[in-house]
């Protein structure tokens, strides 16, 4: 009943691990497939190595997380060797940057036979210079550099978006007339910052970051639920996703599938079943025999 299917990714049950946690290796992405995971999406990686930004990068506020962790990696050479390792169990998917759209399609290049899918991350909102956001929040830029790397490989290509635009609709149209296979909605909030009280200062060493947590869902919903109504294509849900309430939430606005991300911070790996466990509950009281009849429900009129 759990299956979903996604750019040809099929996929075990609706719920992915997002980029950017657990990420960072094979082994951290073999155990979320191996906990319930129905897919994976490793940390955002880039041409060469980045050090990102020093401690701290991560600040607990009411509702969730600021984070700037300015896309620390190893590189994409260092990050082959790694994908190498997946053991693909659920489909793996690769978050890949860059500054120009020929550094992402000399990225996606290089791991085009190691992933199932790409997804370009042009939505960071504490990147570097040229990186992220300052990128997708471009309707012309986006859709180069999505052109680009369409041109580039064969597997699908799936644009992550910021939610700090005036019109998000526009930067996802952007995105498919470029040839984008899917979206993923949305990206952290912000940036946004805290300050110590004793010192004065702001807390995170880049002094303000991307917001992520339950307190980013509404936003995230109404995000899903306007580009769901002006696209062709599929969109991933993601932000604040905790519970398997959260995900129908998501799927009636129009998502096909959601990434998790923070509240794997919070309640470990083991919020994939939990969650996956509840959705199966709650399809079996509402009769729904597949996912795919609460997509796009709310756009519908009264539900079951």
């Amino acid at each position: 009943m759990l299956e979903v299917e996604i750019c040809r990714m099929k996929m075990k049950n609706p719920t992915v691990l997002a980029a950017g946690v657990l990420g960072s290796n094979a082994s951290s992405l073999n155990w979320a497939a191996r906990s319930g995971a129905g897919a994976v999406v490793t940390k955002s990686f880039g041409k060469e190595p980045n050090k990102g930004y020093p401690n701290p990068t991560t600040v607990e506020v009411e509702g969730g997380i600021i984070n700037a962790i300015g896309l620390s990696n190893p590189g994409v050479e260092t990050f082959q060797g790694e994908l190498e390792k997946l053991e693909g169990r659920v489909p793996q998917i690769a978050s890949i940057y860059g500054s120009t759209p020929q550094e992402f399609s000399e990225i996606a290049g290089k791991v085009e036979n190691l992933v199932d899918a790409l997804e370009l991350n042009i939505s960071c909102p504490h990147a570097l210079e040229g990186c992220g956001a300052s990128i997708g929040q471009d309707p012309d830029l986006t859709h180069s550099f999505v052109k680009a790397v369409k041109k580039t490989v064969k597997i699908p290509v799936i644009a992550k978006l910021t939610p700090n635009v005036t019109d998000i609709v526009e930067i996802a149209q952007a995105a498919e007339r470029a040839g984008a296979d899917a979206l993923t909605l949305i990206n952290s909030l912000g940036p946004g910052m805290r300050i110590d009280l004793e010192t004065g200062h702001p807390i995170l060493s880049n002094g303000f970051g991307g917001m992520s947590g339950p307190a980013i869902k509404p936003v995230a919903l109404r995000c899903v639920y306007q580009v769901y109504q002006n696209v062709d294509i599929p969109l991933m849900g993601v932000g604040g996703v905790t519970n398997y309430r959260d995900v129908v939430e998501f799927l009636y606005a129009g998502a096909s599938c959601v990434q998790i991300g923070t509240a794997v911070m919070y309640q470990g790996l083991e919020v994939f079943p939990e969650i996956n466990q509840g959705l199966l509950k709650f399809m079996k009281e509402k009769n729904y025999q597949k996912v795919e009849e609460m997509v796009g429900l709310a756009h519908q009129g009264r539900v079951r």
